[in-house]
């Protein structure tokens, strides 16, 4: 699918491109790179707005990055991974992820958040299970989820609320939102965009909010260490441009989702759920402190250090790794209205 600025590679099968030959930057940090590869952590979604209204408005362009691709992923580790393979030029994945590729011997770097909470929730049916207002109520429950840092958080917030051992927890896979909903499981573990789909289905949905348990960054970009290091004027300049595309599609959600349509036409037919899945995620994911103090992208010690022990206890890193080598905010031009204004100019 050919579009005005790229090109967007359908499917999680996908085969990435592995673009880091020189073109634009000469290595020395001089100049800005024409064409780069921005991995997803999945298929596209409401979830990707900054990234398509960056590159379908110009703002890549008008930055001298003439050519983004965008490609879908296969999951937050896969696009880690593939970032630190220097395959991909950035990538999206989450800080979980980012700390678990890491302590394998590879080094993305997340140079930039986009997601400042923990995506993380655990929800219910109201109709089917009654309102849940409290993790203690989950005691003897039934709860499913899909496998992977899902489940680490979900298991790491009950067993905060001291009722791990209580419920009957089984793995959902990929289906956690229909097993909810046909009434197999009754509570779920998965992150905000499944409860939008839930919604969507006619339910009501009460959400807890693994945040409050375990401070955790979502979506970020990451891109290799070494590659950061040589290209420090291409990853400004791709930061710049994605703040002020996560700007203009906060201002203009509906122009925002139309570029998403045009760009994935088959998203046309769940428009409204893609639409919700943005406004949740502007509006209750995108802001904390740290963007209110340090402007857009910027990485705090406390959530890497919290993710790091929640993910040291469940036994998930290979081998140690110190949280504070894996992220940086060194490539933040702060000078830029888009980063250091960001949360002024997305007041509502």
């Amino acid at each position: 699918m050919h579009t005005r600025r790229g090109m967007l590679a359908i499917g999680a099968g996908i085969g990435v491109s592995g673009c880091l030959g020189t073109i634009g930057d000469d290595g020395s940090g001089e100049g800005v790179r024409e064409s780069v590869t921005l991995l997803l952590n999945w298929n596209m979604s409401g979830l990707h707005v900054p990234y398509v209204a960056a590159r379908e408005n110009g703002f890549y362009e008008e930055e001298g990055i003439e050519e983004v691709e965008l490609e879908s992923g296969d999951g937050s580790d896969f696009a880690a991974n593939q970032a630190g393979l220097g395959n991909v030029e950035f990538a999206i994945s989450s800080s979980d992820q980012l700390l678990t590729v890491n302590s394998e011997g590879l080094s993305p770097l997340a140079v930039g958040i986009v997601m400042q909470r923990n995506p993380n929730v655990v929800f219910a049916d109201r109709d089917e299970f009654g309102e849940l207002t409290d993790a203690e109520q989950l005691e003897g429950a039934t709860v499913g989820s899909g496998p992977g840092m899902v489940r680490t958080m979900t298991e790491a917030f009950l067993d905060h609320h001291g009722v791990l051992d209580t419920v009957d927890y089984v793995d959902a896979g990929f289906d956690t939102v229909q097993q909810l909903l046909g009434g197999e499981i009754d509570a779920a573990g998965g992150v905000f965009s499944d409860v939008v789909d839930a919604e969507h289905q006619g339910a009501e949905i009460d959400v807890l909010e693994i945040q409050d348990v375990v401070p955790s960054y979502g979506h970020l970009i990451t891109t290799d260490e070494s590659f950061a290091e040589e290209h420090p004027d291409t990853v400004s300049a791709f930061l710049r441009a994605t703040a002020r595309g996560a700007v203009w599609g906060i201002e203009n959600p509906d122009e925002a989702i139309d570029a998403l349509v045009d760009v994935q036409p088959e998203l046309g037919e769940v428009r409204t759920n893609q639409a919700d899945k943005w406004a949740e995620m502007h509006g209750g994911y995108m802001r904390s402190e740290t963007v209110e103090t340090e402007g857009w992208g910027a990485s705090a010690s406390e959530p890497w250090d919290e993710t790091y022990e929640t993910l040291t206890e469940a036994g998930v890193l290979e081998n140690d790794v110190d949280p504070d080598d894996v992220w940086t905010n060194e490539y933040l031009d702060t000078d830029d209205e888009y980063i250091s204004e960001y949360a002024e100019l997305t007041e509502t």
